[in-house]
Formats: C-alpha cells, sequence, structure tokens
C-alpha cells in the first residue's frame, strides 16, 4: 500500500507537468474558480453554524454549566479540547458533503479531463460518443452518491468515538484517511467506467489498490492547505493525478506478468 501511496503522490506532480506540456489550464481553472467560491463560502458558515450546534447540545445537556462549576484545570482543558476535535470532525462531514456536490456537478468536466489525460498517454483519441460520454457522466454521479454514503456511515460511527475520551482525540486522522479512500476512490472510478468495469468490479479492483485512492486524497486534502490557488488547482489536478498513477500501476503489474 505505501508503495501505491507514493506513487498517488508523485502523480500530482507529474500531472503538473502534464497540464503545462498539454495546454489544459482552461480545465482547470474555470472549475476552480467555481469550486474555491463554494467552498470558502460553505466553510465559513458551516464553522460557524458547527459551534452553535456544539454549545447548544452541551448546554443542553448540563455538560457545560457542570464543566463551568468544575474547578479542575485538567478537566476543563479535556472539555474545551473535546469540543474542538468534535467541532473539526463536524467539518470533515461537512466537506465529504460539499466535496461529493461538487464531484456531482463537475462529473462532466473531470469525466471529460480523465479521457482527454488517457487518451494523451495513450497517443490516440477517444471518438466522443454522447451515449457513452452520458453513461460516463451518470456513473460519475452514481459512484460519488454511493461513497457519500457510505462515508456518512463510517464518518458517524468516528463521530461517536469522539465522545470518548483520549481516544477520541485521534478519530480526526481516522476521519481524514476514511475522507481520502474515498475521494480517490471518486477520481480512479472514472477510469474504471472507460475500461468496462461495472461498478462492483470497480469497487473490487480499487479496494486491491487502496494505496492509490488514499495517496490521491491525500495530496488533495494537502493542497487546501495552500489558500485560494491550491483550492483552484485541487480539483482537477486530483482527476489527471488519479488517471496518471492507474496508468504507472497498471503498467507495472502488465511487466510483472511477463
Amino acid at each position: 500500500m505505501l508503495k501505491e501511496i507514493i506513487i498517488a503522490i508523485e502523480a500530482y506532480y507529474k500531472a503538473h507537468q502534464f497540464i503545462v506540456k498539454n495546454r489544459l489550464w482552461k480545465w482547470i481553472i474555470i472549475p476552480g474558480i467555481i469550486y474555491s467560491f463554494l467552498f470558502v463560502i460553505g466553510e465559513y458558515y458551516f464553522w460557524q453554524s458547527s459551534g452553535n450546534v456544539i454549545d447548544y447540545f452541551f448546554s443542553k445537556t448540563g455538560i457545560k454549566s457542570w464543566m463551568v462549576r468544575e474547578q479542575d484545570s485538567w478537566l476543563r482543558f479535556l472539555f474545551i479540547f473535546g469540543q474542538l476535535i468534535l467541532q473539526l470532525i463536524m467539518m470533515f462531514f461537512y466537506f465529504s458533503l460539499f466535496k461529493y456536490l461538487f464531484l456531482i456537478i463537475g462529473s462532466p468536466v473531470f469525466a471529460y479531463l480523465s479521457e482527454k489525460t488517457e487518451s494523451i498517454l495513450r497517443g490516440s483519441e477517444y471518438p466522443f460518443v454522447l451515449k457513452q460520454f452520458i453513461s460516463d457522466v451518470s456513473r460519475g454521479i452514481g459512484i460519488a452518491l454511493r461513497n457519500t454514503l457510505w462515508q456518512t456511515v463510517y464518518t458517524l460511527s468516528i463521530l461517536i468515538l469522539a465522545f470518548i475520551p483520549l481516544v477520541g482525540w485521534a478519530t480526526p486522522v481516522l476521519a481524514l484517511f476514511v475522507e481520502c479512500y474515498y475521494f480517490g476512490f471518486s477520481m480512479l472510478d472514472y477510469n474504471s467506467e472507460r475500461n468496462k468495469l461495472s461498478v462492483s468490479q470497480s469497487i473490487d479492483f480499487i479496494g486491491r489498490h487502496k494505496g492509490l485512492a488514499i495517496g490521491n486524497g491525500m495530496v488533495f486534502y494537502l493542497m487546501h492547505g495552500l489558500p485560494v490557488l491550491g483550492w483552484i488547482l485541487a480539483p482537477s489536478y486530483a482527476v489527471i493525478a488519479a488517471t496518471l498513477s492507474l496508468h504507472k500501476a497498471r503498467n507495472e503489474e502488465d511487466s510483472g506478468k511477463r
């Protein structure tokens, strides 16, 4: 798995070179600006609302008033830290929903970018077939909805763990890995559809290449640490990097079989 994570990370650098060489910037910048605008607005309002929800919950359950009366500074620290952890997990949950909503909206662009990338790698153009393109877009939307459902189930389970002292401190990291895997899964599945894999076959295939999915999602998240520029580049870079990493992994598999 570690090798595949490294391949997926390296693919982002190769994606940049690929974009520059093949002049794909118009397919990067426009979707990226739309994504960034929606991302900033959503993050701001959800951070405010999630804080209010948590505060309301602790007030109604009496936990907040109990902590106000409590003189133990260590318990106060645990309470405040736990409250922050809980809010971070809720932010992950929001980001999951926002991310998949954008994947659904941007599915036509991502399907095209993935196909364009592979056609350049193979040195031959895929003939544009409207029926196939609609199928690719529909498949991308379906996978995004499926991943939203499963990731919500896992995130809610992790959210319950967040209430457990000490154990709950590790939950943001666990939630992040789940996020990375399911996002990378969506990026890789565009290639599965093009290679005539059914949804169940794609689930099995990507399940055997978890490192590619996790690595792709990890860099996507890290790029959000670079304000504005990272937000603009992250979505489309992720699609192209997923295609490049999968292309390399398949070539290595084919070489190993000879």
